[in-house]
């Protein structure tokens, strides 16, 4: 009788590249955001695009909220940011909705449908994560408002920007026949 490990070499060696890409593009496009337009759209673009594209290479569930929450990790020990706690509590919350097509996004328009919302909604959890516990603001109604309208919105907005752009990208992909990495 053999023994069947989940995540197999390639699923780990995949988990740390985008591990790598997340914090990567987190600690150069999010700065960027808010140096420019004071606002987080490209954090939330960062995030998602990586966690879409991990998702892609491996259909497993686990992989998005291994790569939130190491690359968070990478993050916080760079550069103490608490607000990625968010982030890779969007990451764990992404990775859960995602079961709803069981990890699958390929070209078919329901996998990309079901992608498109849990992603819009996780980068919207993020927002609201982020205004509540993250922004040295009192806890009280007014800051909720605030998270769950303008902060909850511009992190919307950044889910929706990567959806705009990763879910093409895979599409494209898909039809050139480009096969994702698969274990044996």
């Amino acid at each position: 009788m053999s023994s069947q490990t989940y995540f197999k070499t390639v699923d780990i060696a995949l988990i740390s590249v985008f591990c790598a890409l997340w914090a990567t593009l987190n600690l150069t496009l999010g700065p960027l955001g808010f140096a420019w337009l004071r606002l987080p759209i490209f954090c939330d673009f960062a995030v998602f695009f990586t966690l879409l594209l991990v998702v892609w290479t491996t259909e497993k569930f686990g992989t998005a909220s291994l790569v939130g929450i190491i690359g968070s990790i990478i993050i916080l020990l760079i550069r103490a940011s608490p607000h990625i706690i968010g982030f890779a509590a969007s990451a764990i919350f992404f990775d859960i909705l995602m079961s709803a097509n069981h990890h699958k996004l390929d070209a078919k328009a329901y996998n990309m449908t079901i992608a498109a919302f849990v992603t819009a909604l996780s980068a919207y959890f993020a927002g609201v994560v982020t205004g509540i516990f993250f922004m040295n603001k009192p806890l009280d109604l007014t800051t909720l408002e605030w998270a769950l309208t303008f902060w909850g919105g511009w992190h919307l907005i950044g889910g929706i920007m990567s959806i705009v752009t990763t879910l093409p990208i895979i599409g494209i992909l898909e039809k050139a026949n480009v096969r994702r990495i698969k274990s044996g």
